[in-house]
């Protein structure tokens, strides 16, 4: 059976390998609705530790029932399982890389980049619209948000902006990023989503609980879904400036904030960079009146690390 078999307007619900070689097997989920319509792609776990979203497509791949649906959606709840097996913050331990850093992907490079590839050949040519799940790794607080492509034709960002719109969640951003599951997906002309939601490595099932709700609302914004129901009105702000400040050294990293979310003043210092004599290596402060997105809570960071996301308000 090929994902491409499966099509809506059948009833039914199956779990296939994606034909990537692995110890590790990776499923998706497809729920075909009873009836036609649009195909939604959702995948999580990219990051091993980012679990929030892993379990809250774990949930919805038993609860979506074919008869409510309109359409299709192929849910991947765990594209990196041996980074998640392993606790491996942020890469597939099999090469070391960043799975999110590998689109687009080759097939004669390094195990992620080969897995790009076939993630990229196996679910792009379904999706009618894509939405990736991420969250605050091991060592990072975050607050929720959500990434929509802006390098892209205006069309295409006008309806991921739209989706964005429809979800409840905090703060949307513009995102120019082009190496992404989703932006990358954006760059072959797919609308597409990344949603960040959970923080330090741990998951809460109030979390987990928002994360579904959002996978819902995006259902019903795409018509896969219909309720009858009032749409609740979420208070969302939108960022078009972000900053996303890195690392220019190995370093010990005092953040100077009390929690992701915060609000930000001009002129705030936002962390210092010192060595491990207390020298300071770098010292960043608030170009203008912000927030704070998500920023790294490890001590010792290495060269480019991320050290804080903050944008302009």
């Amino acid at each position: 059976m090929r994902l491409s078999d499966l099509k809506a307007g059948s009833g039914v619900k199956q779990t296939l390998p994606l034909p990537v070689t692995s110890p590790f097997p990776i499923e998706m989920t497809v729920v075909c609705g009873c009836r036609p319509g649009k195909t939604l792609v959702v995948t999580a776990g990219v990051h091993g530790c980012e679990y929030v979203g892993i379990e809250a497509l774990n949930r919805l791949k038993q609860e979506l029932d074919p008869a409510a649906l309109s359409g299709r959606v192929i849910l991947l709840p765990l594209v990196n399982p041996e980074g998640f097996y392993q606790g491996s913050k942020q890469t597939i331990p099999a090469d070391g890389k960043n799975l999110n850093r590998m689109f687009p992907g080759k097939s004669d490079g390094t195990f992620s980049s080969r897995l790009a590839r076939v993630l990229e050949e196996t679910l792009y040519p379904e999706a009618d619209f894509l939405m990736d799940l991420h969250g605050g790794d091991v060592n990072e607080a975050l607050t929720p948000l959500i990434f929509f492509p802006t390098a892209v034709s205006e069309a295409l960002s006008a309806a991921a902006c739209a989706a964005a719109e429809s979800l409840s969640v905090p703060y949307r951003v513009a995102s120019t990023s082009r190496n992404g599951l989703y932006s990358w997906a954006a760059q072959c002309g797919i609308p597409a989503l990344l949603v960040e939601r959970g923080e330090r490595g741990l998951w809460r099932g109030e979390e987990v609980s928002a994360c579904r709700e959002n996978v819902y609302e995006l259902m019903r914004h795409l018509g896969i879904l219909h309720v009858d129901m009032v749409s609740s009105c979420f208070p969302q702000t939108e960022i078009r400036k972000a900053i996303y400040e890195e690392a220019p050294a190995d370093g010990f990293w005092y953040p100077a904030m009390s929690e992701a979310g915060q609000k930000l003043k001009q002129g705030a210092l936002l962390g210092t960079l010192k060595d491990s004599y207390g020298n300071e290596i770098a010292r960043y402060t608030a170009p203008f009146e912000g927030v704070v997105l998500y920023y790294t809570l490890s001590l010792g960071v290495r060269s480019a690390d991320p050290l804080i996301a903050y944008g302009k308000l």
